[in-house]
């Protein structure tokens, strides 16, 4: 019995379990299992059963599949509520499985109305896959955007593929695992006349990968310009117990006179996320001590917290920020990360909210306030830098200042929220931005991963992840500006609408 004749005689549930078993086998894709072959295999999974069942079940199959890989991808939002006082760890459970039904809406859509205009494989596979882009853009930017995870990060296990994201961004490197599932899925389904058109969808993906690869210009040798990147590894329990705050600072500064005595000449100190969560425009004389770690010609960038506060000087609000601070414990410059991450760092609907007895993962009675978005920092003696703070990184198209494109992206992060598989989805997050964007990317976080990532989305320097280290990194040079850098993400909105505009042509054909 052929095997789409097997799919098709299941019933409802059965088919439900297949599909949000698909769903989980594509999520395999992400790190830290980082399986390309899964994330394909999955996607192949969820086009047969596309192609053996009717356009009523085509929802239901997309919403099996969307809720299977968003409850394996996101497993990491449990652990940081574990740091919550205020609310039971089950919660966490709680908010994975009902961020995941919500989040599976998207492939939902994208499989109905797929289906509803076909159920010939090819032309359902370019619609598809054209529709998958559209959604996963609409997910990074409706309800404050949740741009976590794009099916395009398993294609960093390929980098011929990967380098695609420079053209059509991360959300479109989506679309090819879409077509290349096509292929796979072409394999089970003998006698259909589409079966050869699809069959040489993956070879076409990876041979422009291939060539794409060739052509482009290679990277220049890293700058001259040398970082100390600091990671304490303070644990997220140790920062919020009595004393914690002090005593990550202490290792902090201890750890950066070390690195300095060790490599001098270095032009900036980075440490991580909110590694300082005093005021420093309020607190002079920690200024001054942190200025004094250096000399005349270093800065230290840290993240911190500012207070904003009201005309009688009562707090309001608070900003999570970036400051830039010189020898003499002058800021010269603070970045507010403007991308804020709905419950943990501000509640939505507080007057709801708070009386179902909800409350922010970040401590504190104060909602931070976002800053006004992506800007690049133009230090003395240093090269011109993008701020990313933690969540922002996720974003595409949407952390570098177009008009004055900077040299490198700096995110930090504070990632021992997210137990061992968000900080290995973040950094990869942070891979694709730089492959996008064109540009080398600095991370510093609390516990790893951290290090230099070059413009095509290659590793170079990868501090050991839970280790306390201060290391001296090289900084990589910059790639010529991609066309992702210019035209953001109206390039996979373009490869979306080729797609779907070809599927229909096709599913007319025949």
């Amino acid at each position: 019995m052929p095997v789409i004749d097997r799919f098709a005689r299941r019933g409802f549930w059965t088919t439900a379990m297949l599909a949000f078993a698909g769903g989980a086998l594509a999520a395999t894709g992400f790190a830290p299992i980082g399986q390309v072959v899964g994330a394909v295999a999955g996607c192949a999974v969820l086009l047969l059963l596309l192609a053996a069942n009717g356009r009523r079940r085509a929802w239901m199959i997309g919403y099996a599949f969307g809720w299977g890989h968003f409850l394996l991808g996101l497993t990491w939002i449990a652990h940081a509520f574990t740091f919550q006082a205020e609310m039971p760890a089950v919660m966490g459970w709680v908010a994975v499985v009902g961020l995941a039904a919500f989040l599976a809406l998207y492939p939902m859509l994208a499989t109905g109305l797929a289906r509803l205009l076909t159920a010939r494989l090819f032309p359902l596979v370019l619609l598809l896959a054209g529709l998958f882009i559209a959604m996963e853009i609409l997910r990074g930017l409706l309800f404050s955007g949740f741009a976590w995870n794009p099916l395009g990060a398993a294609w960093l296990q390929v980098p011929v593929v990967a380098g695609l994201a420079a053209l059509v961004g991360a959300n479109g490197l989506s679309g090819l695992v879409l077509l290349a599932a096509g292929s796979v899925a072409a394999l089970f389904l003998p006698g259909q006349p589409e079966r050869w058109p699809a069959l040489l969808a993956l070879p076409a993906v990876v041979l422009t990968g291939m060539v794409v690869s060739a052509v482009r210009a290679p990277l220049a040798p890293p700058t001259a310009y040398r970082l100390l990147l600091v990671q304490p590894n303070v644990s997220q329990a140790q920062k919020q117990s009595a004393g914690g705050h002090l005593a990550s600072l202490d290792r902090l500064m201890a750890l950066t006179r070390e690195g300095l005595d060790a490599t001098p000449g270095v032009a900036a100190v980075i440490w991580p996320e909110a590694a300082v969560e005093y005021p420093l425009e309020e607190e002079p004389e920690l200024r001054r001590e942190l200025g004094a770690m250096l000399d005349g010609g270093q800065w230290l960038l840290t993240g911190g917290v500012a207070l904003l506060r009201d005309e009688l000087g009562r707090p309001v609000g608070a900003t999570n920020s970036l400051y830039a601070l010189e020898h003499e414990g002058t800021i010269a410059r603070r970045y507010d990360k403007a991308h804020l991450v709905p419950g943990g760092e501000y509640l939505p609907l507080r007057w709801l909210a708070e009386p179902l007895g909800l409350a922010r993962l970040v401590p504190g009675a104060l909602d931070f306030i976002p800053g006004p978005g992506p800007q690049t920092l133009a230090l003395k003696g240093l090269p011109s830098f993008g701020p990313a703070i933690c969540y922002e990184i996720i974003f595409p198209a949407a952390i570098v200042d177009r008009r004055k494109r900077p040299t490198f992206i700096l995110t930090v992060s504070n990632d021992a929220w997210f137990g061992p598989s968000g900080p290995p989805q973040h950094h990869a997050q942070a891979r694709l931005r730089a492959i996008e964007e064109g540009l080398p990317v600095v991370r510093v976080t609390t516990t790893g991963i951290s290090g230099t990532i070059d413009a095509h989305g290659n590793p170079v320097e990868t501090l050991p992840v839970h280790e306390a280290v201060a290391q001296a990194v090289e900084l990589p040079a910059p790639a010529g500006v991609t066309p992702f850098a210019r035209l953001g993400l109206v390039a996979p909105l373009l490869l979306a609408g080729a797609l779907v505009a070809a599927g229909l042509v096709v599913a007319r054909k025949t």
